[in-house]
């Protein structure tokens, strides 16, 4: 396989896992909290001798996370949560602790807040929230400040990695932070509403198509390479 074959599938591969990203963020745009990624390419340059030219390469392998905000939408859930600025709730869920924009909560038997599938909310000490399970009126006030029945008794945190590279999409709209997180002070939170996807379906499909027919260029470039040594290997042989 000579050098030409070799830079083209690198680049084949990048664009098959953009492509994929892609999908997923068209698939997601509904999804409360989502946040949309995309993939970032870089060269690789290779020497491959003192004689010969540097050999570049595509490298596909970092994925970018879009931080922008979503569209609020007015649901009057006492435990539906919003964020109004940067910042993530802290959710404990079996892998350790993850951040997620998701803010669709409810109580579980032991009076817990709890996500969508069942992972904790956790306060601004990193402990559960509780609530009374004989409370009557739930209240959120724009710092966080959770009150049952006009009794303060918890206060949600707001969290985020120091470094927004540390920030690495998991699964759904679970993140994971592999640096230091800090606290979130400037950030509003709203109750009785949800966050959307920051997905935008009309961008990413015209995306998806600016990418397939990159990809296409490509295999139709493997498919030529491939019949010009089939060629010359049959014109030798003869």
């Amino acid at each position: 396989m000579d050098n030409a074959t070799y830079v083209t599938l690198t680049r084949q591969s990048g664009l098959l896992r953009e492509m994929q990203l892609v999908a997923n963020n068209i698939a997601n745009a509904s999804t409360t909290g989502f946040r949309r990624e995309g993939l970032v390419f870089a060269e690789h340059v290779a020497a491959l001798g003192p004689d010969e030219p540097s050999l570049s390469m595509a490298h596909a392998s970092a994925r970018a996370v879009y931080l922008n905000g979503g569209e609020l939408t007015l649901t009057g859930g006492p435990l539906d949560f919003a964020i109004e600025g940067e910042g993530f709730f802290l959710i404990d869920t079996a892998g350790g602790q993850r951040l997620s924009r998701a803010g669709s909560f409810s109580t579980s038997a032991e009076g817990l807040l709890v996500d969508a599938m069942g992972n904790r909310l956790l306060d601004a000490g990193g402990a559960p929230v509780f609530l009374p399970p004989d409370a009557s009126a739930v209240t959120l006030s724009p710092d966080g400040t959770l009150a049952a029945d006009g009794v303060p008794v918890a206060q949600v945190g707001l969290w985020q990695p120091l470094s927004k590279t540390d920030l690495v999409h998991e699964a759904g709209t679970l993140f994971r932070a592999d640096g230091e997180l800090v606290p979130v002070q400037d950030s509003k939170l709203r109750q009785g509403f949800l966050e959307g996807s920051n997905v935008e379906p009309v961008a990413e499909l015209a995306r998806m198509v600016e990418v397939q027919r990159a990809y296409e260029l490509g295999q139709s470039f493997l498919e030529r390479e491939d019949e010009r040594v089939r060629g010359v290997i049959s014109t030798l042989g003869r």
